[in-house]
This record gives structure tokens, sequence and C-alpha cells, in this order.
């Protein structure tokens, strides 16, 4: 693996991909079986990005980055770049983002605070990854 990965381009993507299914166990993410749309506005290159992730019985069944409108989710969290990509290195965390209104959430609140801690397992394994930002 080169030291670092351009943060959200498909190395990055493959890189997270393989992390998140070698670390994550389904005992670790609590069997769920979810979805969630990362929106990232006003990245580098101008453009809206996304980042679908879905478990199913706690393993992930797809981790899907692109451009424009993303596949529908449970839950949608939208936010500037700067701020996922604070949260990717460790410098935030995703609850206080939420909370402070840094990310806008859309979906069920009750369930998203119940899965807060399986998102912070998430963004641990993703904050791992060298990447440049």
């Amino acid at each position: 693996m080169p030291q670092e990965l351009m943060y959200l381009t498909k190395e990055w993507r493959d890189e997270a991909e393989r992390r998140l299914k070698n670390e994550l166990t389904p005992e670790k993410m609590n069997f769920i079986t979810s979805s969630m749309s990362n929106i990232y506005l006003n990245c580098p290159d101008g453009k809206n990005k996304y980042l679908f992730f879905k478990f199913v019985d706690g393993k992930l069944d797809t981790l899907a980055l692109g451009e424009g409108e993303p596949p529908d989710a449970e839950f949608r969290i939208s936010g500037d770049y700067q701020v996922f990509a604070m949260i990717s290195r460790a410098e935030l965390g995703s609850q206080k983002a939420l909370m402070t209104g840094k990310l806008k959430l859309k979906g069920n609140m009750v369930k998203a605070l119940k899965l807060a801690a399986i998102a912070d397992r998430l963004n641990k394994v993703l904050s791992q990854i060298p990447a440049q930002y």
C-alpha cells in the first residue's frame, strides 16, 4: 500500500472496504442491518461526493463512492468535506459534529443515537488509513 492515499478516491475506498471487512466483525457491529449515505459538500475539486455504507447482519455489504445523488439509505448525513475529513482524522467525533450542527442527519434520530457507538467503530477504522486530504 502507498504511504498515503488521496481521501475519497477509488484507491482510498478500496482500502477502506478491505479494512472494514477485516476489522469489523458482525459481533463488533452488533449484527446490525442498516445503511448510511455520507454526503460530502464542497470537496476540493468543487464537486459534492457521497460514501454509501450498507451493513447486513453486521457485515459490510456495500461501500460505494460517487458523485451526485447517493443511493437511498436509512440515514443520510451531510456536511462540509472538511468536517468529514476532521472526523476521518479522528480530530472530531461524529456525535459532537451532529450535536453542534456541523453535520446534518436525516433519519430516525433515536435509532441514530443507539448506533452512535457502532459509527464510532467504523470511523476509527477509517481514521487509520494513511490519507491526504
